[in-house]
């Protein structure tokens, strides 16, 4: 070989080396400052349905045995003047699958302005743009010509394909669940007769912001005063949990009790916030405060078949992360002034109506 053939072999290897060294330094460039187009890192592996990564919550530590839980603090007493009939709105659940991420009550006009999906029973063309008139002119799936319109976010199988509805953009997946079973009951008080309630009348209950709120937030709260939404199972009608939600043994359902405010001010239909024209009674004694007087309080009572396991969750708010405590529910009062009458009767009475 000669001495310049050497040469050239020579200066080739140190091309090389060259070469070898730039690609290296590309890489470690990569490494330092997370660029995908040098060496793409590969997509986490979820191995839990509730992995908050793949779907913005909830997180096992959402989840807690109904079986460990305490027994519920007792209801206030009836006192003598109490009305303690009921009346059941039969209202279906949802079997034709009416639904959007509207809210006409919290957003009207807005569409998505939920940015979660709502079930609906009752009045047949709840949306965005949803006014006493338009429900009063529209169909229903309730009997007795109940045009009320019921609704509440979805529950979803987490970690699994989504049905028709698809997923949203809140980080909201998986496959929406039919309730197995929705009860809708108007209540009467512990102290007092109720009065019928106005048409048009809007309620709301619990709060789907609690999480940032305060409601096992940042700030270590554990409680926010408007996370009135309860879990439970069937057979454990003595529980319920806020903030987990609950592991039902096998053979049990999952249950979402919502209780409405039902102390009215006698004069608005609703309030800025949609909060201070129809309020709670006293928790203790059951009472409604000075300038209010109770109307019906409506329980929604809703169950689902689902997986033993941390496997579902409701639909929220993206920053909400599908905390169990942001579970809320929604009400406008369309009925005729005849059936009001009827469910005032019913629950003053002391009767079982529906």
């Amino acid at each position: 070989m000669t001495a310049a053939h050497r040469r050239r072999l020579g200066a080739r290897h140190l091309i090389l080396v060259a070469l070898l060294a730039l690609l290296g330094s590309a890489g470690a460039f990569a490494a330092v400052t997370g660029s995908a187009s040098a060496h793409p890192s590969p997509s986490p592996r979820v191995t839990d349905p509730t992995d908050s990564h793949a779907h913005g919550g909830p997180s096992p530590a959402d989840f807690a045995d109904i079986r460990r839980a305490r027994p519920d603090a007792r209801p206030p007493l009836n006192q003598p003047s109490a009305s303690t009939g009921t009346f059941t709105a039969r209202c279906g659940r949802n079997e034709n699958g009416h639904r959007n991420p509207d809210n006409f009550i919290v957003t009207p006009g807005v569409r998505n302005g939920a940015h979660h999906l709502h079930d609906y029973v009752g009045n047949l063309s709840t949306d965005a743009f949803s006014t006493d008139d338009s429900l009063r002119a529209a169909g229903t799936t309730c009997a007795r010509g109940d045009k009320s319109a019921y609704f509440w976010p979805v529950l979803r199988l987490t970690g699994t394909e989504p049905g028709p509805e698809g997923n949203d953009d809140g980080g909201n997946s998986g496959r929406v669940l039919t309730p197995d079973s929705v009860a809708l009951t108007f209540r009467g008080s512990p102290t007092a007769k109720v009065t019928a309630m106005p048409e048009g009348l809007r309620a709301i209950t619990g709060d789907a912001k609690a999480f940032t709120n305060g409601a096992g937030g940042a700030n270590g709260s554990k409680d926010a005063k408007d996370a009135r939404a309860r879990w439970s199972c069937t057979g454990f009608a003595d529980r319920h949990l806020t903030d987990k939600y609950p592991l039902c043994p096998r053979g049990s359902s999952v249950v979402r009790l919502l209780d409405f405010p039902s102390c009215w001010d006698g004069r608005h239909t609703d309030s800025a916030g949609h909060r201070t024209h129809l309020v709670f009674p006293d928790a203790a004694t059951g009472r409604c405060g000075r300038g209010f007087t109770p109307v019906p309080q409506l329980r929604m009572e809703l169950t689902y078949s689902v997986p033993r396991g941390p496997s579902f969750a409701v639909d929220s708010f993206p920053e909400q992360l599908r905390k169990p405590v942001t579970d809320h529910a929604d009400f406008a009062d369309a009925m005729p002034a005849g059936l009001m009458a009827t469910v005032v009767r019913c629950v003053n009475e002391g009767r079982r109506c529906g």
